[in-house]
């Protein structure tokens, strides 16, 4: 596989005629007019690398720690609903994959095929993210079942308050069987509030993620109610739209938390240099949603673990051309804010070959 695909433009390409075309819109849409999707590639293309020279970087190492683990890129596979549509192995493919690298993924409860049968297929560090459907007591019940199945962090999604009017599903009448029996539930994810979030650290000896922050006020309130990871996203733009770019919000966010929490940061990350630009405004580590997903549809576990390789390859080079010989030498005299764009933002714009042709 290492020659089928040298570059992640030729995992997307494959993944796309792969797929079924509902879920091909399912994986790159967003939300009514996608503006907060082309915002998240926007505010990256809007920073750009301040390189030093003469500098040794003869070797470099890409890799950082987790919750104790060492893992070969600062980098956590997000949550995704139904991975099982992206190829059949579903979660246990996504963990087969992470391990094999050496990342964390995180499994969404709306994914099969479940968090036991994912945690046996995990031989590195996991995440399992909550979409609250129900009370106190069955959000207690599935932390007590991560707890026991070796679960290193537990995440709550909190920006899916309402679901969102996703135009490219509606358009085309596609109907997602796995939210087919989730309209009389959402009320409890609608009626979440921080009080939750105390119950839930009270009672549960995990770390814990809050997954959806997107202003310096609430990653604050995360932080005094005890949150260990503050998760920067807007969920790759496919809940509010019109809202900012995740690198635009993650200064405001790492100030707030003031190193009080590790902050994780996702929304379009494409490239080796995205990773580079995330770390050095301050994340800990990056999520990446669509980018691993393309490599499940095209080739599963082996498809996960090769976009990785590709972007460790990339990642280590950025490293080096910008002078530093690992991510945690990064900091904000190594980029430039406000730099012109050059193509405009949208899905894929970080793979021009692709509207080449190649």
């Amino acid at each position: 596989m290492d020659n089928e695909y040298l570059c992640l433009h030729e995992i997307v390409k494959a993944a796309k005629a792969r797929l079924d075309a509902n879920i091909w819109d399912y994986l790159i849409g967003a939300t009514e007019s996608e503006v907060t999707l082309k915002r998240n590639r926007l505010a990256i293309d809007s920073v750009a690398l301040r390189p030093r020279v003469l500098n040794d970087v003869s070797v470099v190492d890409t890799g950082a720690e987790f919750l104790g683990h060492r893992i070969g890129l600062p980098v956590i596979l997000a949550p995704v609903g139904s991975l099982e549509s992206f190829h059949p192995e579903g979660g246990t493919a996504v963990a087969k994959g992470a391990g094999a690298f050496g990342v964390p993924f995180m499994l969404s409860s709306v994914s099969q095929p479940g968090l036991e049968a994912a945690a046996q297929n995990a031989t590195g560090p996991k995440i399992f993210q909550l979409y609250v459907r129900g009370d106190r007591a069955e959000t207690d019940a599935i932390a007590r079942r991560a707890i026991a199945a070796g679960y290193d962090a537990f995440a709550i999604t909190v920006d899916t308050a309402h679901y969102s009017r996703r135009e490219r599903d509606l358009a085309k009448r596609f109907v997602k069987r796995w939210r087919a029996n989730e309209p009389g539930a959402m009320h409890h994810q609608a009626a979440l509030s921080w009080a939750d979030i105390a119950d839930f650290k009270a009672k549960h000896r995990i770390p814990l993620i809050l997954k959806g922050i997107g202003t310096a006020e609430d990653a604050a309130l995360a932080v005094e109610h005890g949150v260990e990871m503050v998760y920067c996203s807007n969920h790759g733009g496919r809940q509010l739209d019109g809202g900012r770019g995740s690198l635009d919000i993650l200064p405001e966010i790492v100030e707030a938390v003031a190193g009080r929490a590790k902050v994780i940061v996702d929304g379009s990350f494409s490239r080796g240099t995205d990773l580079v630009k995330a770390l050095a405004l301050g994340a800990d580590y990056v999520g990446l949603g669509r980018l691993y997903l393309y490599g499940l549809a095209a080739e599963g576990a082996a498809g996960v673990q090769r976009v990785l390789e590709i972007l460790q390859d990339e990642a280590e080079r950025a490293l080096g051309l910008t002078g530093v010989t690992g991510f945690g030498a990064l900091g904000r005299g190594h980029v430039h804010l406000g730099a012109p764009l050059v193509a405009m933002p949208h899905v894929h714009s970080a793979f021009p070959l692709l509207a080449e042709g190649y």
